[in-house]
């Protein structure tokens, strides 16, 4: 009867360290994470100098123009009007990404709020060409691919598509350096997920993401069957709702906010 109890007094004991452990009380199985929607409005950056010379632009730079400042923040107006306000910002590592960023928060009355770069979020390389006339790059892509020039190439691009035009200017770069859709859409997609579920976890909620027009669509090229070898309006939106681990595309180049 002793040895009994001596038993049953350890067994107590046990389960009182265990219980001490876990801080006095049972450790149930673990939570499932919530999945908190997020919506992002990733947009294109305002024209540029070189959009409006017609030049290639990538990696390289140039400044907004007055019309390029001028339509970022009514982009902002048009936002606040529609009182979104965001929980985070991101743009490229690139001035005319950034510069539309602060113009858009400035008009949105949040120009404190902090502004995250990230040369993940960058519009293709385009190697040598960088700099170049647009008739020079893609009318080597068009010959190529067995067009006259660029006009006859665009006039054909529903049958080409953009992979395949891209990928014959990659072809004609010397530099080496110019990106194919594919790798575009690779680092795009990988960055978009990481600031989802940095927001998910923060609790969901609104972001903007301020891009470029050809890393914009080829980011979502898989993730739609909409027409994704379109050309972008600047400062466009594009609307993105994560949820579940899955991204859901909305509006695709959305110009309503502004246009009122």
């Amino acid at each position: 009867m002793k040895k009994i109890s001596s038993i049953v007094v350890i067994l107590l004991m046990s389960l009182s360290l265990v219980a001490c452990g876990n801080g006095g009380e049972t450790k149930s199985a673990p939570e499932k994470e919530k999945n908190e929607k997020v919506t992002i409005y990733v947009t294109r950056h305002g024209k540029t100098m070189f959009n409006q010379v017609h030049r290639a632009q990538g990696w390289s730079d140039t400044p907004l123009t007055k019309d390029g400042r001028d339509v970022a923040s009514d982009l902002g107006k048009g936002l606040k009007e529609k009182k979104i306000d965001f929980d985070a910002v991101y743009t490229s590592d690139s001035g005319r990404a950034r510069e539309t960023a602060e113009l858009i928060l400035k008009a949105m009355g949040e120009e404190k709020k902090e502004v995250n770069e990230s040369p993940k979020l960058r519009e293709n390389g385009f190697g040598i060409f960088e700099g170049d006339f647009d008739e020079n790059m893609w009318g080597k892509a068009a010959k190529t691919l067995g067009y006259k020039d660029m006009d006859d190439l665009v006039a054909n691009l529903d049958k080409v598509g953009l992979d395949k035009a891209v990928d014959a200017i990659v072809a004609n770069d010397t530099s080496k350096q110019a990106e194919t859709r594919a790798e575009v859409k690779k680092r795009m997609q990988a960055e978009m997920k990481e600031i989802a579920e940095k927001q998910r976890k923060a609790g969901g909620g609104k972001v903007l993401v301020v891009s470029h027009g050809m890393a914009i669509t080829s980011m979502i090229s898989d993730w739609t069957d909409a027409d994704t070898d379109q050309q972008l309006p600047n400062a466009s939106v594009t609307e993105l709702t994560y949820e579940n681990g899955k991204f859901t595309v909305g509006k695709i180049g959305d110009t309503s906010y502004i246009e009122e």
